[in-house]
């Protein structure tokens, strides 16, 4: 079976869960020219999926493709990334999330738990969802059906990350900004960082690699945000006595300069 052969049996399946009739699948499938738009589409309806079950071998095909790209865009190790000057516990590294190879990884996540709605949205949310496969929307509606409320601010929840190449995704939801930047939202924010780095101890984590928790969407100022992170992450090592490994993932350039100029 080729990629592309892949990518139109997962799309064939996930249209016929909508009840589409025959002749308007093939016409889906015909209108996407490369494996591109096969992937666009696919990526599409996952997002907009409900959290159902699949069959084995939906799941078996979706995890091919989805190790296949990731392995393709370049698996980072993050043991192998260079601690930066102010703590020889921490690294910067700027680069998709979803390529990296690290015991945990973060996910800024919605008050809901179940990723990303938006087809093809390019939040980190979407990402990871995306490319850990249907499987972590799935254990995500479990962990909120036991709940039985919306995730509050500040907390963490642990769901193996699937078909992403770190052993764990840890789900935390951030302050949104409304306005100017209060006090309580930025104890909420450095309250995100420290539950996340409790959840990574319980389940034994070795290191694990945050996202820029708050700064999209959800508006907190990035250089504050950063400075919040930085400072709580390391009073919370040292209150553990403990040398977990910690990477602040960046993807764009701005994120990066602010996050070098606080750990020069």
């Amino acid at each position: 079976m080729t990629r592309t052969d892949d990518l139109r049996f997962l799309v064939r399946v996930l249209l016929e869960e909508r009840a589409m009739d025959e002749s308007a699948i093939e016409e889906r499938i015909c209108d996407c020219a490369n494996d591109k738009a096969l992937f666009d589409l696919f990526r599409a309806l996952v997002n907009t999926r409900p959290p159902q079950p699949a069959s084995e071998e939906f799941f078996e095909v979706q995890d091919r493709v989805l190790q296949g790209l990731i392995a393709e865009a370049g698996i980072t190790d993050a043991a192998q990334l260079p601690r930066v000057p102010l703590d020889a516990r921490l690294s910067l590294w700027r680069g998709d999330i979803t390529t990296l190879a690290v015991d945990a990884i973060v996910n800024a996540a919605n008050s809901e738990l179940l990723g990303c709605w938006v087809p093809g949205h390019y939040c980190i949310d979407n990402a990871i969802h995306t490319f850990a496969g249907v499987q972590l929307r799935l254990e995500c509606a479990r962990i909120m059906g036991l709940q039985g409320h919306s995730e509050p601010t500040g907390e963490a929840k642990v769901t193996p990350a699937y078909n992403l190449p770190s052993h764990y995704v840890i789900h935390t939801v951030g302050p949104i900004v409304q306005g100017s930047l209060t006090a309580r939202d930025e104890m909420l924010l450095a309250q995100c960082y420290a539950s996340c780095l409790n959840a990574a101890d319980s389940v034994g984590c070795q290191s694990i690699a945050f996202c820029c928790i708050s700064t999209g969407v959800f508006g907190f100022p990035k250089a504050e945000a950063a400075s919040i992170a930085v400072s709580t992450v390391r009073e919370w090592l040292d209150a553990h006595a403990s040398n977990m490994h910690v990477i602040f993932n960046v993807f764009g350039e701005e994120d990066e300069r602010i996050y070098r100029k606080l750990l020069a």
